[in-house]
């Protein structure tokens, strides 16, 4: 599969149905500016980004910017509606069989039942909401090794925030070995329950799906949207100017 360099990451060119076609096993992470610009500090979440197997463009900033690049990434293919994608497509597969890991207490229950309802059958065979700070603890990750290896679960959708999912999976999914795809997903618990709502259609055309979130929790994502991630414009001018040099290489 093609892939795309934007700043010192590689993402796959491909499009939503070929990514439900092709998804078997490995794991997925969905880029986004926020994304970007962690990916110039933290050699961690980079050394990640390089073991993950799918690498996928969740923003739609992105996409349209990569139209300034030689060879433009095919689409952008949000974590959100993936997922609600991933799971009517695998409806009738009983071989199909996920778990939901984060958001707050109760949510991923909440979002367990209407995604079951809307299937038809038990597609979520399980759900937690970890405490803060779960990553820390580790009665809590053994606690939430035997809950997914008791589900039978296949497929795990970690949502507890970029880069806190990503490193998450990387520390612990040799203690599932019988889950054979993980999804970094953010904020799709949430959605799924209804907790948040998506942007309206409208918001989605216009490529505003950012700005819609922002008015709904200004105080929370005003420095990631108009602070930090402001900095990944700088980093990408610097690349269509051919200056741009990778800070995790020599």
């Amino acid at each position: 599969m093609e892939t795309i360099k934007i700043l010192n990451i590689d993402i796959l060119s491909l499009t939503q149905k070929e990514l439900l076609e092709r998804l078997d096993k490995g794991v997925l992470i969905t880029p986004n500016v926020d994304h970007l610009v962690k990916l110039q500090r933290d050699r961690e979440f980079y050394e990640i980004y390089q073991q993950a197997e799918w690498v996928v463009c969740d923003s739609k900033i992105l996409y349209l910017l990569s139209k300034l690049l030689k060879h433009p990434l095919l689409e952008a293919i949000p974590g959100s509606s993936f997922f609600t994608a991933y799971y009517m497509y695998h409806k009738n597969d009983p071989d199909c069989k996920i778990f939901l890991l984060g958001a707050m207490d109760g949510v991923a229950q909440k979002a367990m039942e209407r995604i079951n309802e809307k299937v038809g059958r038990q597609i979520v065979v399980g759900a937690y909401s970890p405490s803060y700070g779960f990553e820390k603890k580790d009665d809590e990750n053994k606690a939430i090794y035997e809950m997914i290896n008791k589900s039978g679960a296949n497929v795990v959708l970690v949502g507890v925030g970029c880069p806190k999912q990503e490193k998450w999976i990387f520390s612990h999914k040799d203690k599932m070995p019988d889950v054979r795809i993980w999804m970094a997903l953010g904020a799709t618990i949430d959605f799924e329950a209804g907790n948040i709502k998506r942007a309206p259609k409208i918001f989605q055309k216009l490529y505003l799906e950012w700005f819609y979130r922002f008015l709904m929790e200004p105080k929370r994502m005003f420095k990631r949207y108009f602070v930090d991630d402001m900095q990944f414009f700088y980093y990408f001018t610097i690349q269509l100017l051919g200056l741009y040099k990778n800070p995790f290489r020599e």
